[in-house]
């Protein structure tokens, strides 16, 4: 039993720690922190992110955030950098460089590389009198963490920090940038975030399986329409061929009566459905589903019905 406080409590304690030395990074988000975003949007190259040890893992992550956010970015170890990996940054680029101390002599030749080029370079460092801070075209300071380790020596706190900021950098030029769902399906099409990036016109059932019917169409034929069909639902459509209404199989058990097969479909049909376009994403569309409480979405295009969407075919794709 006291193991397991123990252990419990020595992670309430890192996490407190943690959460202690994110607080002070509000300070962090200053002037310098705006100039940083402004240098990276204009710029015409890419984004090189490096760093040594845990900062070289946290700058690995920043640099895949940055890219799959549409701000393009590669991640060079800084011990790579000397042998051979500086060739990979080019004129235009602009580099981050990761680390506590400020002081890690691992970077000293990037350092030298980028004053050498006219390379700009931006620090993310806690040391405001580090070789690396001072020389930097714009400083990103964070105030130096007690690390969640108890001994304070393994990086913990500050990876965090600097992790944090990293993604503030990516997700401020996000914005910026106008980045949508639409643009971050195209870095990131596979696993389950690719799924939900999906179009619904990816997915939609169309041509002779749309099931519509005519606004002045006997109910008779609606229904043999709507069995045949299967999806439970039948799409009403005007001269034009646009939408107007929609029938459901809830429709049919609230309204059938003695004269219900003579009525034309616009005298059952619930006016101005749900609709959706070809390019809803398929996570809006289980959200929007979901919020209607309904199972069937017809696809449009300036309201002409193209296509249709089961609540069933998007629960496939993203199980």
């Amino acid at each position: 039993m006291n193991k397991r406080k123990n252990i419990l409590s020595s992670a309430k304690k890192a996490l407190s720690k943690e959460i202690s030395s994110i607080k002070t990074l509000t300070d962090t988000f200053n002037n310098n922190f705006y100039k940083a975003v402004e240098l990276i949007h204009n710029i015409k190259g890419r984004v090189i992110v490096t760093g040594v040890g845990k900062s070289a893992h946290v700058g690995n992550k920043v640099s895949a955030t940055l890219t799959s956010t549409g701000t393009p970015s590669y991640f060079i170890h800084a011990t790579e950098a000397s042998h051979g990996d500086l060739g990979n940054i080019k004129k235009g680029d602009c580099v981050i460089a990761i680390s506590n101390s400020g002081e890690t002599s691992e970077l000293n030749n990037i350092i030298e590389f980028t004053k050498r080029f006219n390379v700009s370079l931006i620090s993310i460092t806690s040391n405001s009198k580090s070789s690396l801070h001072k020389n930097a075209t714009i400083g990103i300071l964070y105030k130096k963490p007690i690390e969640a380790c108890p001994l304070n020596l393994a990086p913990t706190s500050s990876t965090t920090m600097s992790m944090i900021i990293g993604d503030c950098l990516a997700i401020s030029l996000l914005e910026l940038r106008g980045f949508k769902s639409k643009h971050f399906k195209n870095f990131h099409p596979g696993g389950n975030l690719g799924k939900d990036l999906k179009y619904v016109s990816e997915l939609m059932h169309k041509g002779s399986s749309l099931p519509l019917a005519k606004f002045n169409e006997k109910m008779s034929k609606v229904i043999v329409s709507m069995t045949q069909k299967s999806f439970g639902c039948i799409g009403v459509v005007n001269k034009q061929n646009k939408i107007i209404g929609i029938i459901t199989d809830g429709d049919l058990r609230r309204k059938i009566n003695s004269k219900f097969f003579d009525k034309q479909a616009s005298e059952i049909m619930t006016k101005n459905p749900t609709i959706a376009n070809k390019e809803m994403l398929v996570g809006e569309a289980i959200s929007l589903m979901n919020s209607k409480k309904i199972t069937s979405l017809f696809v449009c295009h300036n309201k002409k019905p193209v296509g249709i969407i089961h609540i069933h075919d998007l629960l496939r794709l993203t199980s």
